[in-house]
């Protein structure tokens, strides 16, 4: 099911203590839903080799991680599980999962930028995509949002920004970077951009649903934690039946923007289900 090693591109640290907890990280990659995005949408688009958007794929991946390090930090969301272990900063220290996602953040932009098998058009394409995906307009800015709406209620509006930017984004930029590697038409833009945009509120939508229906084992992670700091959720503002009505509405309106691929468009299709109606 996996697409992406994110082990095979070697990272190195002179610190061992440093590398030990890189191992620790990538040994972990979950369900690499963001990369397997980036490759079904080239597969859909091209038929050129596949190793044409393994980089963009990698560092999604790396990005989506430390993201993942510094968000379970003490000072952010606090959390001790994380992909059913330990988190970094358990493990090791806080310092140590600070570094970890520093470097990894800069390691995914230096990938995409060293790959020559893309032109260096297509690589300025990637790093402006991904860049803005990460930054105040994506995911930093949604997490500010998230933390700032802890402890009140938030409209169903607001709620939807905040997952545009916190989760959303970072999986547009996934889908897109594999039409770019496929050297999409702008129509073909276009219309993944819908479906992107789509599929990444659902995505969170069953996200919100899972954490109040699954316990920790089976997510990996701590369940009942938005409830637990007063955070509004889909579930929250919608009650569960409407939450699940929410996703399922959604998922249908994303489905509907790959009809024009017909088969072309079934991996993409069948990942985009599996993202909605996922048990963990």
């Amino acid at each position: 099911m996996n697409d992406v090693n994110l082990s095979a591109t070697p990272l190195y640290c002179d610190d061992p203590r440093l590398t030990a907890a890189l191992q620790y990280v990538l040994e972990n990659s979950g369900k690499r839903l963001r990369s397997r995005l980036v490759m079904a949408s080239f597969r859909m688009l091209s038929e050129e080799a596949e190793d044409s958007a393994t980089s963009a794929a990698t560092a999604i991946e790396w990005l989506h991680t430390y993201s993942l390090v510094h968000d379970d930090l003490p000072a952010m969301d606090n959390d001790e599980l994380r992909r059913g272990k330990p988190t970094v900063h358990t493990v090791y220290d806080d310092a140590t999962a600070i570094l970890i996602g520093d470097g990894l953040q800069a390691a995914a932009f230096a990938l995409i930028a060293e790959d020559d098998r893309l032109s260096t058009d297509t690589r300025l394409k990637l790093i402006t995509l991904v860049s803005n995906a990460v930054g105040f307009k994506g995911m930093v800015g949604g997490q500010a949002l998230d933390m700032a709406a802890e402890g009140r209620a938030s409209s169903f509006d607001q709620l939807r920004l905040i997952h545009e930017q916190k989760t959303g984004a970072l999986i547009r930029a996934a889908v897109l970077s594999g039409a770019v590697c496929a050297n999409a038409t702008e129509q073909d833009m276009q219309r993944l951009d819908e479906f992107a945009g789509t599929i990444g509120l659902a995505f969170q939508v069953a996200d919100d649903i899972l954490d109040v229906t699954q316990n920790s084992a089976t997510l990996g992670k701590t369940a009942g934690k938005d409830i637990a700091v007063e955070k509004s959720t889909y579930v929250s503002c919608l009650g569960l039946k409407g939450a699940q009505d929410e996703a399922e509405k959604l998922l249908a309106n994303a489905l509907a923007c790959l009809e024009p691929y017909g088969s072309r468009a079934k991996p993409l299709l069948d990942l985009a289900i599996a993202m909605v109606r996922r048990e963990h």
